[in-house]
């Protein structure tokens, strides 16, 4: 920067920041009525255990044969978004994805690749949300690299009666891995 020029401050995302985006953050990926929907739903919350509000969540996903568009054989985008309401929830009816092979041999577990975008935020942060009934959970490469169990067990959906729960935790001593983007 030479002198006299001023930086330029940084600005967080908000206060509102699901403006412009409710449209399309509808939070079905697919029709819950399409065979083999799923569903995994949550909480979001900062590191006091107070709920995020109105953040929004990107999911990104493989089809559930572990391909990625353009090479999927259908209309599939992989792409979705869902808004926290007032309590911090969210929900996201989807199709689970497929493994994903790796060059060279094996796979990467099936997983939802996630941003998250919410107030106070200077950047998105970015996790995954992985299935706790997938037989490739224990030997994928992403997770086998983390150290700690409760590390692993941030990243891992669990299921239940209705769906996949998970929640997502910003900050604190519950937080969730994340990577940077």
């Amino acid at each position: 920067m030479s002198r006299g020029e001023v930086a330029t401050p940084s600005q967080t995302s908000g206060p509102f920041l699901s403006i412009g985006t409710e449209w399309n953050a509808r939070g079905q990926m697919v029709d819950p009525s399409t065979p083999g929907a799923v569903t995994i739903s949550g909480r979001v919350f900062d590191g006091a255990g107070a709920p995020v509000i109105d953040a929004l969540l990107e999911i990104w996903q493989a089809d559930p044969a572990g391909r990625f568009p353009p090479a999927t054989a259908s209309s599939w985008t992989g792409f979705g978004r869902t808004l926290t309401d007032r309590s911090g929830a969210y929900r996201i009816c989807t199709l689970k994805p497929g493994a994903l092979p790796l060059a060279g041999g094996g796979v990467e577990a099936p997983h939802l690749d996630v941003s998250i975008f919410a107030r106070g935020l200077l950047q998105r942060l970015v996790t995954r949300i992985y299935f706790s009934d997938d037989a490739e959970v224990e030997s994928d490469p992403l997770l086998s690299s983390l150290s700690e169990a409760e590390v692993r067990a941030s990243l891992i959906a669990r299921r239940g009666a209705s769906g996949y729960h998970h929640d997502l935790w910003l900050q604190g001593d519950k937080e969730t891995a994340f990577f940077v983007p």
